[in-house]
């Protein structure tokens, strides 16, 4: 597996095609979002990791700044944008009550998650999908991106991540992002 990590070393999917860089959700940034377990840029724990490769997939704690008035609903995606693909892999989409200050470790989960929070379908299946890259392919960063909607994005849960985000047509009232990054 070292080997294909080599081999694919310089295929990455970028931030063109990142959720932040929708031209429908762009919108101010008075939002701050943290993390208990990581700082921006910083590593992330294993327990965040995927379970195949020994970590928990277990969401991290997140918190953020009240968002503006107005917000109906809260959009956290959660993007690996150095997967060797055209198109950054979706690893959780989740539609968050605005009354919520943060998540739990743990919250994202598909099967229980926190009161508030309703999860979406990701590239890899419906919850919170943790860091797995490709050994020797190099660090990933993972990009945690809040997005305050002005109406709820209603619509069925099992839709694709793109064609989720592409029903989003009330501006955007704030927005923040968070990297983590892991490597194998």
């Amino acid at each position: 597996m070292t080997l294909l990590g080599r081999i694919l070393t310089n295929r990455r999917a970028g931030e063109t095609h990142l959720a932040w860089n929708r031209p429908n959700l762009q919108g101010p940034e008075p939002l701050v979002l943290t993390s208990r377990q990581f700082g921006d840029g910083e590593a992330m724990p294993l327990e965040n990791c995927a379970k195949n490769i020994g970590g928990d997939d277990r969401s991290p704690h997140l918190a953020w700044t009240p968002p503006p008035p107005g917000t109906a609903q809260l959009l956290l995606v959660v993007e690996d944008i150095d997967v060797p693909l055209s198109k950054p892999a979706v690893h959780c989409l989740a539609l968050i009550d605005p009354a919520a200050g943060h998540l739990d470790p743990g919250a994202l989960d598909a099967r229980r998650p926190a009161a508030g929070v309703r999860v979406l379908r990701s590239t890899i299946g419906r919850g919170y999908h943790g860091p797995a890259p490709i050994k020797g392919h190099g660090p990933h960063r993972y990009v945690f991106q809040l997005f305050a909607l002005s109406e709820p994005l209603d619509g069925p849960s099992a839709a694709r991540p793109r064609a989720a985000l592409a029903a989003i047509t009330a501006p955007v009232l704030g927005r923040a992002r968070l990297t983590g990054v892991f490597e194998r």
